[in-house]
């Protein structure tokens, strides 16, 4: 369950059910400059809330604070020139892909939040009901839903869209930080039918264009790893695209006695996270056969 809370004028979400644990909503892109402040309106807040966590961001990578600390990671690309990235971060594959990209008549530009790019999302996001083995939870998404999906942080959001014989196969989206000097991807994804031209190599070049344009340092993609998942596909994905693990300082603040308990016991974590990779492999591919032998037609193309 989630709660959707406003202190010190930061929106937050707070999840969880009997553990309540609060963070900055998109916590990638929006930095905490003054955690104590923090700390004090959410003890003053109305809402329950058991634990606060927040991270640092790059390229803080020493603890600052004298909080909880563990170390959590994103995959993170320092930027400077496109044609620094182009020659020296990413390698001959990416390299390769993005050409082939450009080859095949694809086509990347900033585009407008408008009605236009949303239909585009909305037929991207309905191809198929299945994406990486498993359901795609955004399968059916229609245009009102998309432009509430999609429009959080307009005022600090970049579009681009990937475009072949003027329909959109592809896009993506950033979101800058406060202070302009980070950028994050969300929302990134193309046509499954065009999985051969490459539109997803063209959309990452394109974004690292837009970041060198704007004099933003850092481009992040998510996590480099999730839990102890390592080694798969969109990790390997990031890495050929010159994204890098940077392991940064993720805090736990305990605000309850609940929270302190949590704490001590590592209830702040998932189940999951305890399970060793060698058996959530096989339970991914386990899920996986199930939901393609479930929806055989609708994955045909997978």
């Amino acid at each position: 369950m989630t709660v959707n809370i406003k202190v010190c004028n930061r929106e937050l979400k707070s999840e969880g059910r009997l553990v309540r644990i609060a963070r900055l909503d998109g916590e990638q892109f929006s930095h905490l400059d003054d955690p104590e402040t923090m700390i004090n309106g959410l003890r003053e807040c109305e809402v329950r809330t058991d634990l606060f966590t927040f991270m640092q961001s790059p390229p803080e990578t020493a603890p600052k604070y004298l909080y909880h600390m563990e170390w959590d990671n994103l995959a993170v690309l320092p930027v400077s020139t496109f044609q620094d990235w182009w020659m020296h971060q990413i390698r001959s594959e990416a390299r390769t892909k993005a050409r082939k990209a450009e080859k095949k008549g694809v086509v990347l530009s900033e585009i407008p939040f408008d009605d236009a790019f949303l239909r585009g999302m909305c037929a991207i996001y309905n191809e198929c009901p299945i994406r990486q083995g498993r359901p795609f939870p955004h399968y059916g998404m229609g245009i009102d839903k998309a432009r509430s999906y999609a429009g959080t942080f307009i005022e600090r959001s970049i579009f681009i869209g990937a475009f072949l014989d003027d329909c959109m196969i592809g896009f993506i989206k950033l979101i800058t930080d406060e202070r302009l000097k980070v950028a994050c991807a969300i929302h990134v994804l193309s046509l499954i039918q065009h999985t051969d031209k490459a539109p997803t190599n063209a959309l990452i070049a394109k974004a690292v264009q837009s970041c060198a344009d704007r004099g933003i340092s850092f481009l992040v993609y998510g996590n480099m790893h999730y839990g102890r998942k390592t080694g798969d596909s969109l990790s390997q994905f990031k890495e050929t695209n010159g994204f890098r693990r940077t392991d940064l300082p993720r805090y736990y603040v305990p605000l309850s006695p609940l929270g302190s308990i949590a704490l001590r016991l590592g209830l702040h974590h998932r189940l999951t996270d305890y399970c060793p990779e060698i058996v959530m492999e096989q339970l991914r591919e386990l899920r996986k056969t199930w939901y393609m032998s479930r929806l055989r037609g609708a994955t045909a193309g997978l």
